[in-house]
């Protein structure tokens, strides 16, 4: 089995910053890409950031600036850093990773179970 666990979530006041971290463990043989979504009431799921297993990143336009994403790779753990958050940024956000496993040695995608961030006075 493959779990992943999202921690850092919370409130937090327009201006103010959020650390949210995931850690995958299991039958892992390695990851490539890990990344965050977000989804907010009456919206479609969105990229918030990804990074590859060599560093390169992606971050969705309405982020860029203002977050930044980190993995540790001995850890099995990605990072999101948020910083200057608007109350358009509450959302849940899920965790992604692209998981090869030891048995199957067969790579798909898992999710965490998403933690809540809101933004608001």
């Amino acid at each position: 089995q493959v779990q992943l666990v999202e921690s850092g979530g919370g409130l937090v006041q327009p201006g103010g910053s959020l650390r949210l971290s995931c850690s995958a463990s299991g039958y892992i043989l390695s990851i490539n890409a890990m990344g965050w979504y977000r989804q907010s009431l009456g919206k479609e799921r969105e990229l918030v950031a990804a990074i590859t297993s060599g560093g390169s990143t992606t971050y969705g336009d309405s982020v860029k600036g203002r977050f930044t994403i980190s993995r540790d790779n001995a850890k099995n753990t990605v990072y999101l850093q948020m910083n200057s958050l608007e109350p358009e940024d509450t959302a849940v956000y899920y965790c992604n990773a692209n998981i090869r496993r030891i048995d199957t040695n067969t790579a798909r995608d898992y999710w965490g179970q998403g933690t809540q961030v809101t933004v608001s006075s």
